[in-house]
């Protein structure tokens, strides 16, 4: 089973999505800006990833802003409390298979998945 976290507004995340298709994967879709993951979900997901709360977040967003992420004294869980909030903030597609994700950054990634 396949799993991609998903925005379909998102360029990045259609092209994933294609990608898997055309790979004959039709994974199960979350719209995480809809139902976003809880914390338990948000570190299993880090896990799987091999990559810190840090790494996940969308500079780029007004709420890393708004909310001073970029400062280095945040713990982990006060980052992955953030992400929890204000789903946006985290960076997208992720796809999961198994004990293992990956960032669909550039889509091709996800290719060492299927």
């Amino acid at each position: 089973m396949v799993t991609i976290y998903h925005n379909p507004r998102c360029s990045k995340s259609r092209q994933t999505l294609n990608l898997l298709q055309e790979n004959g994967i039709e994974p199960n879709i979350v719209l995480y800006l809809e139902t976003p993951p809880d914390t338990k979900t948000l570190q299993d997901l880090l896990a799987k990833l091999g990559i810190s709360a840090r790494q996940l977040l969308r500079k780029g967003e007004q709420a890393y802003k708004d909310n001073e992420l970029g400062n280095a004294e945040l713990s982990e869980a006060q980052l992955i409390a953030a992400m929890v909030a204000n789903p946006k903030l985290i960076e997208r597609p992720i796809v999961v298979k198994g004990n293992k994700a990956v960032l669909g950054r550039p889509p091709e990634n996800v290719l060492e998945l299927v």
